[in-house]
């Protein structure tokens, strides 16, 4: 049974929130089984469901932190218990490891089959405390060494040699089998060369080449849908890059919190996560500045700061231009992705048509080995040229990225073609929609189908 536990009256709070949302109660019921099958749980709430919550019945405990999430993203703000109308949700163990502890408890949580449901049931939190770069540089536990281990920079590239090896399989794959790879190599191998002895410059290098394996990490727990994963190990990497005295990994921490956070639709947390990442690379270089402007342009462009948007657009253009004569620096910050940015932020502004000009100059000019970000931007393009009225244009592009589905696995990639399914439904009429509809069902998990 769902409910259990009853108010007396109608509960004015979640009414008022769900009216500024101005959802229908099916809208409603919706959103929350959305978040609900991001976080690898799917739900089937209906109207009735939403009806009920409204009429003062309290939903169960593992459903209330879904439905603060849904309405949060809905309106752009954190929405607590409170505000909803609901009893305060337990809290969560206070507990604050050491970086080194912290970081074995967490890849060991994520290595774990057994585990890693549970580790995937945490959701985004817009509320999260991001560590400032003046509370993170140079921190360490004391007790940062071991007696019977010494390292020295063949160690270090040797991390930063897999690092790059499991970021090139979840390029062309996806993260769903690299993620758990790289989690075993941060407990077994990574974490005891960070207590080992070691000069301090290979020290340093270690802790940089560990916050970007972490950041990757992040990276594909995202891919996977794990939101809240992920914000454990892009914290963790922001502690292991302040330790490090490492600027850049840092910011480029930063702006994938902001990514991800403007992808989850809390423009207000994407631009400041973005900014801050602006305002703490001080000394970038011009490709750098691209990579984080770019970024800051889209959040913007989210929030409708309209001017803003466009300016921030225009110097990741110019930073862009003036980087090309330079060896390419973490990040791939490359035309393709600048095309991308553009026509994230053509679209938040209202110009759809825009948007699609800037999503097939990014695909078209996108190199074919990063196959999963192809794949959903393909689906992305053909999402948008179905709002225009282009039906059998869309279905040609969606063709494109089934054609490429099968050979990628990835949390997203599965939500793209699920959402492919819903968008061609109603035109099961036309013959291109049923053809595709036809070929894509026996590809698409069920779960996706909820």
């Amino acid at each position: 049974m769902e409910l259990a536990l009853t108010m007396r009256e109608p509960n004015a709070c979640l009414t008022r929130l769900h009216s500024e949302a101005g959802w229908t109660l099916r809208q409603f019921a919706q959103a929350v089984n959305k978040i609900a099958t991001e976080r690898g749980t799917p739900t089937r709430y209906q109207p009735p469901s939403a009806h009920q919550w409204l009429n003062g019945y309290i939903p169960r405990e593992n459903t209330r932190p879904l439905i603060l999430e849904a309405l949060a993203r809905r309106l752009h703000r954190k929405i607590t218990a409170a505000q909803a109308g609901f009893p305060a949700l337990p809290e969560e163990e206070d507990s604050t490891p050491g970086t080194v502890e912290g970081l074995i408890d967490l890849g060991t949580s994520d290595m774990d089959p057994s585990r890693r449901g549970v580790m995937g049931s945490a959701l985004f939190s817009i509320a999260l405390t991001v560590p400032d770069w003046p509370d993170v540089v140079g921190r360490m536990e004391a007790a940062q060494t071991g007696k019977a281990l010494r390292i020295g920079m063949g160690e270090v590239d040797m991390v930063l040699a897999m690092t790059a090896k499991l970021s090139d399989l979840d390029d062309e794959f996806g993260g769903r089998h690299a993620r758990p790879m790289a989690a075993a190599f941060l407990v077994n191998t990574v974490s005891p060369y960070l207590r080992a002895d070691a000069p301090e410059a290979v020290r340093k290098a270690m802790l940089t080449a560990a916050a970007e394996l972490c950041y990757l990490a992040g990276y594909m727990a995202v891919d996977e849908g794990m939101h809240g994963l992920a914000q454990r190990y892009y914290i963790k990497a922001l502690e292991l890059a302040g330790a490090a005295d490492d600027h850049l990994t840092y910011c480029i921490t930063l702006r994938g919190m902001s990514v991800q956070s403007a992808d989850l639709g809390h423009g207000p947390t994407a631009a400041r996560l973005g900014d801050s990442a602006a305002a703490a690379s001080p000394q970038a270089g011009h490709r750098m500045r691209a990579f984080i402007a770019g970024q800051q342009a889209h959040a913007h462009a989210q929030i409708g700061d309209r001017n803003r948007a466009l300016s921030l657009l225009r110097e990741a253009e110019k930073s862009l231009e003036k980087a090309e004569s330079q060896s390419r620096t973490i990040g791939r910050y490359d035309p393709a992705a600048l095309a991308y940015a553009t026509a994230q932020v053509r679209y938040e502004l209202g110009d759809v048509k825009g948007s699609v000009a800037s999503l097939d100059l990014s695909n078209r000019i996108r190199h074919s080995k990063y196959r999963r970000v192809q794949m959903r931007f393909l689906s992305l393009l053909a999402e948008r040229q179905l709002e225009m009225g282009s039906l059998e244009l869309a279905c040609e592009t969606w063709g494109h990225a089934l054609d490429l589905y099968p050979s990628v696995q990835s949390g997203r990639c599965d939500e793209k073609m699920a959402e492919m399914s819903r968008r061609i439904r109603p035109h099961l009429g036309n013959r291109y929609a049923r053809a595709l509809h036809e070929r894509a069902k026996p590809l698409i998990p069920p779960s996706r189908l909820v």
